[in-house]
């Protein structure tokens, strides 16, 4: 009698959290850029980001207006994805929700474009988010190689951004590079395997994927240039495993 207890007790609390869980997904706003170099990625996105949603019980928000970048706005969701947006397209009010939103303990994923930080993209008169550099782990980026396809080396499997990931995969991108590797302020992911493609400036130690333990949940996904990385199925796993992750409390 005890045991038949216990296992209706069992059911109804696993029962009980999925359905709560199914009435409250987590929300997550993803904000592009208008930039003309990521277009047809951007527009790619949606449809896949939608899916991705769908299949995981959260969600997206998808839009390319950047005034919904505000704090009110910001505190309706748990995960931030800045899909190809750059830091110096975004105002100083934006800049400053952004920073309110991950020092509270909101998520955020950055991809691709999301990581164009240095002084080299200040225009007249503006003022330089240094603490957003420091975000990224204290890097400037520098001039990328030709587009090309590359080798993706999972260096942390068992972290559950790379979950179900293979050891490494291949990718065609931009293959971002940095002034540094961030290695010494970050937890790195993954990095690019440089003898997989060519160069502009060999970094040696080549960081494309890392997380930022000093926030709560912060990771930046290095790759992402083209279209076609939504047809990686390894690239959507990614992707899905780092919202998810961004959003665990």
């Amino acid at each position: 009698m005890k045991k038949n207890i216990l296992f209706f007790v069992l059911v109804f609390i696993l029962t009980g959290f999925s359905g709560v869980r199914a009435q409250h997904p987590f929300r997550v706003l993803v904000v592009v850029s208008l930039a003309k170099d990521h277009v047809k990625m951007i527009d790619s996105a949606k449809h896949y980001l939608e899916e991705i949603a769908a299949k995981n019980n959260f969600i997206v928000d998808y839009t390319r207006d950047s005034s919904l970048i505000n704090d009110s706005n910001l505190a309706r969701y748990q995960v931030f994805v800045q899909l190809h947006l750059a830091p110096f397209d975004m105002s100083y009010a934006q800049q400053a929700a952004v920073e309110n939103f991950v020092k509270r303990g909101g998520g955020w994923v950055g991809i691709h474009a999301a990581g164009l930080t240095g002084k080299r993209f200040l225009r007249p008169g503006m003022i330089y988010w240094q603490w957003f550099e420091d975000f990224m782990g204290g890097i400037s980026y520098s001039p990328h190689p030709a587009y090309q396809k590359g080798r993706l080396i999972i260096e942390d499997r068992s972290h559950p951004v790379t979950k179900n990931l293979p050891a490494s995969f291949e990718i065609s991108d931009e293959w971002y590079e940095f002034d540094k590797s961030p290695r010494n302020n970050v937890h790195v992911l993954a990095t690019a395997d440089e003898s997989s493609y060519t160069q502009n400036k060999p970094m040696g130690d080549h960081p494309i994927i890392w997380i930022n333990e000093h926030y709560h949940r912060m990771v930046y996904i290095g790759v992402g240039h083209d279209p076609s990385v939504w047809t990686n199925p390894d690239y959507v796993t990614l992707v899905t495993n780092a919202i998810e992750w961004a959003a665990t409390p």
